[in-house]
């Protein structure tokens, strides 16, 4: 293969030894001769083998560029993952890469883990990079920080504190963040009082639940260390059974909001990496798709508890799968919520309402379930009118099943206790008996009722909200931390005298949860009257006296107990991602910022923008 020996036209090397200086040249066909079979064989399989890895290599870099660029249609940056971009610069310098001190802490012995935790599914630990420098000697940056933020569309708000209000709500904020870095940098939950952390999903809920909130405060330096760990450490495939509704309002939500705030590229890549990983759950034998997922198996499955799939959260997870079709161009993600949203929409329905349980594999609701507006039910109705409003209002299917729903709740759950006259709705246990039971949960509705009488619904829908956020305000200011139970019962009995809600002890606890300020949000802004403002002051000084910690937030067992509440060690990741992004926004004077004429909320607070009814942004 080489040619013949006796041409002249080789290559010759030199080689000299250490104790002679005589120069001897040889060429490499003489040395190769001189090899025996086994070199010879031993160093044609080396060079077999480079020539194979090489080919790989090039072919694989090939593929994954046009798989990008597949994913992408249209990608509206020109920067690699991880660069500051648009908003956020770093110190002026534009491309550049924000420094970090990583510093690994994935091997810390934290004690007690929670129950979440699935010992079965062998979860992998990710890895986690702390970043470095103290929070202390930043402080007295944010100010300068504020000033530093652009955004690519025709009205510039301005991010950060622009009142008194707003900067208590910052420093909330910074107390909390700064446990969470310190003591649960990467993991999903904070447990303030043993300065640890929970793990749920593996997938950092707390970090990405706080991205766009983090952008709204004006907080540069802590949302560049996030995007950083987003950009190198998230693991988007942990060896976990996962929700799919949790995943997608929290993760998915969180990373496209991110990424329609900053313009980071990173969440975008993430977001679809991630999307792609929870499509296996619409592999059911209905339309209706399972309710957990494995996202490094991709195997689907029903939930632990039982057979069925809930109907808030199969229904709750098309806002974000379709913005992502719309960001993307690719329409699977779309498809594959639109296909469920479809199959909700021909079940019948008794006065609108629905079940809380259906079953994946025939499709159909399970008889005698509970209808309610809380738990399991409630988040269902609110993504019929926000489907509405995403599209311009474009897609009438979910407005007629909204109006009949609403009409089927006024004349089915809504009630007024006693002595008070307090509005309330109730529910209706195996579909038929009426039970005098909200959850705070349900406590989304007036703010869902006023953003549809915003776009066009009747009179009734507003004055049904103010009736409803009133009393959402009373479960709150008639206990004794001023902080609301989880689950209120109401009194119906006429002519007597006492209380009007009746907090059992199993249901006094308080989640730091945000519908009560997610409705006092939109009665402010559709409204306009400052009650709504000033009521939302007082839960947030509640929340400032008992349940604010050393290190961090923490829920608490009862709020009928001012001296001892009973603190739960958890930090919930909607505290910063939906409560404190709610106050913010209550306590500010620009209406635009984050305009409900450019946004609508998902479920978990992360603002998606409005599209035309082919799916354009609207300026």
């Amino acid at each position: 293969m080489y040619g013949s020996p006796q041409k002249r036209d080789f290559i010759s090397f030199t080689v000299t030894k250490e104790d002679d200086k005589t120069i001897k040249r040889q060429s490499c066909w003489r040395v190769w001769r001189r090899m025996s079979r086994l070199q010879k064989n031993i160093i044609s399989f080396l060079l077999a083998i480079g020539i194979v890895l090489c080919i790989y290599i090039l072919l694989h870099r090939k593929a994954s560029t046009s798989g990008m660029e597949n994913a992408v249609k249209a990608p509206p940056w020109d920067y690699g993952v991880g660069e500051d971009y648009v908003h956020f610069e770093n110190d002026g310098q534009p491309g550049k890469k924000a420094d970090r001190n990583k510093e690994d802490i994935a091997n810390v012995n934290h004690p007690d883990t929670v129950n979440e935790v699935d010992q079965d599914n062998n979860v992998d630990e990710p890895v986690i990079h702390q970043p470095g420098g103290d929070d202390d000697e930043d402080d007295g940056e944010d100010e300068k920080q504020n000033e530093n933020h652009k955004i690519p569309i025709k009205y510039q708000p301005k991010y950060g504190p622009q009142n008194k209000k707003q900067e208590a709500v910052l420093a909330a904020f910074q107390h909390a963040w700064k446990a969470y870095k310190a003591y649960a940098w990467g993991h999903d939950e904070l447990k303030p009082v043993s300065k640890s952390w929970n793990e749920w999903f593996n997938l950092g809920l707390t970090l990405i639940d706080s991205l766009d909130t983090m952008i709204l405060l004006g907080l540069k330096k802590e949302f560049l260390e996030a995007r950083d760990w987003v950009a190198n450490d998230m693991n988007i495939k942990p060896r976990k059974d996962v929700n799919l509704f949790e995943t997608t309002i929290r993760v998915l939500g969180g990373l496209l909001s991110a990424y329609h705030l900053s313009d980071e590229p990173v969440f975008l890549e993430k977001a679809i990496l991630l999307g792609n990983e929870l499509l296996p759950c619409f592999g059911s034998k209905s339309s209706i798709p399972y309710a957990d997922v494995n996202l490094m198996t991709g195997v689907a499955k029903a939930p632990k508890w039982g057979p069925d799939s809930t109907v808030s959260e199969v229904t709750t997870i098309q806002l974000e799968f379709r913005d992502l079709s719309f960001t993307t161009g690719d329409m699977r993600y779309k498809e594959a919520v639109d296909k469920v949203s479809t199959h909700i929409h021909n079940l019948p329905k008794a006065n609108g309402l629905v079940p809380i349980f259906i079953n994946a594999n025939n499709g159909q609701f399970r008889a005698r379930s509970t209808v309610t507006f809380g738990a399991r039910g409630d988040s269902y109705y609110e993504y019929l009118l926000k489907q509405w409003i995403q599209t311009s209002k474009s897609e009438t299917m979910f407005l007629d099943d909204y109006l009949n729903a609403m009409n089927g709740a006024k004349e089915k759950l809504v009630r007024t206790s006693e002595p008070s006259k307090l509005t309330f709705i109730g529910e209706l246990l195996s579909g038929e008996r009426f039970s005098a039971k909200m959850d705070h949960l349900a406590c989304f509705l007036p703010g869902t009722l006023a953003l549809g009488y915003k776009n066009g619904l009747d009179e009734w829908h507003l004055q049904m909200a103010k009736d409803l956020i009133h009393t959402c305000y009373q479960t709150y200011a008639r206990t004794a931390t001023k902080l609301s139970p989880e689950i209120s019962h109401f009194n119906m009995v006429p002519g007597t005298k006492g209380d009007d809600i009746i907090i059992k002890p199993a249901d006094a606890h308080n989640l730091l949860r945000p519908e009560t300020v997610e409705s006092l949000l939109y009665m402010y802004r559709i409204t306009g009257d400052e009650i709504y403002r000033k009521w939302g002051w007082e839960i947030f000084q509640a929340f400032e006296k008992h349940t604010k910690l050393p290190h961090g937030y923490s829920s608490i067992g009862n709020v009928q107990n001012v001296k001892d509440p009973g603190i739960r060690d958890k930090m919930e990741s909607f505290f910063l991602g939906e409560t404190l992004k709610y106050f913010f926004l209550l306590f500010s004077d620009d209406e635009n910022l984050i305009s409900f004429d450019k946004y609508v909320f998902n479920t978990e607070a992360h603002p998606l923008p409005i599209r035309d009814s082919q799916g354009k942004i609207v300026q």
